[in-house]
């Protein structure tokens, strides 16, 4: 038990790190420091930078996964997926560093299109995926690849909280967040029967 307390402080500095100041400012020896542990100590329990990243990256798209199955209760199709939305906002806009790692950042162990979204190896898309076969099996949405169809709304959002992080989008968080309901909108309209 000792060890797995001793796992989870590790994987939580290295999160208060990450969130804080990025990926890059993540070493083994500032997470042990964080951690009140030896460097030697983290080693026990991930065996390298790497190995404690994607720990942290999968941990964070369980939360979200987590916080998206609430929103299955939605039966009407745009308002699950604006919420779904919503729910991502709040995680990319709240924790910017976070994000740029588990969504952005070039990484080994990252879910790739097609094959893991295909056999349903990435946390939270399914969440998505769902909201538009809903909309699909009640006729808000014609007919087409799920995936296909989820990736498009997906890679919309999050090319926008990119844009909007880098600075080249000029608006404060509100309406920003306007922007992207209203591009969503917009493109399910798209998708309409």
């Amino acid at each position: 038990m000792a060890g797995a307390d001793t796992a989870a402080r590790i994987t939580a500095a290295a999160r208060a790190i990450l969130v804080a100041e990025g990926a890059a400012a993540v070493s083994m020896r500032k997470v042990a420091a964080e951690a009140g542990i030896t460097p030697m100590a983290t080693y026990r329990h991930f065996s390298n930078r790497e190995v404690l990243l994607r720990t942290v990256a999968e941990e964070c798209l369980r939360e979200l996964d987590s916080e998206w199955a609430s929103r299955v209760a939605i039966a009407d199709p745009q308002a699950r997926i604006l919420a779904l939305l919503d729910d991502f906002l709040d995680f990319a806009l709240g924790t910017p560093h976070l994000y740029a790692y588990v969504m952005a950042d070039r990484r080994e162990s990252a879910r790739r299109f097609p094959e893991d979204f295909h056999i349903g190896q990435s946390s939270a898309f399914p969440r998505l995926m769902e909201a538009i076969e809903l909309g699909m099996r009640k006729d808000f949405l014609r007919p087409d690849d799920v995936v296909e169809a989820a990736l498009t709304i997906s890679a919309l959002v999050q090319g926008l909280i990119q844009l909007y992080l880098v600075g080249r989008i000029g608006l404060d968080e509100a309406d920003f967040r306007a922007l992207c309901h209203r591009s969503v909108k917009r493109t399910l309209r798209g998708l309409a029967q």
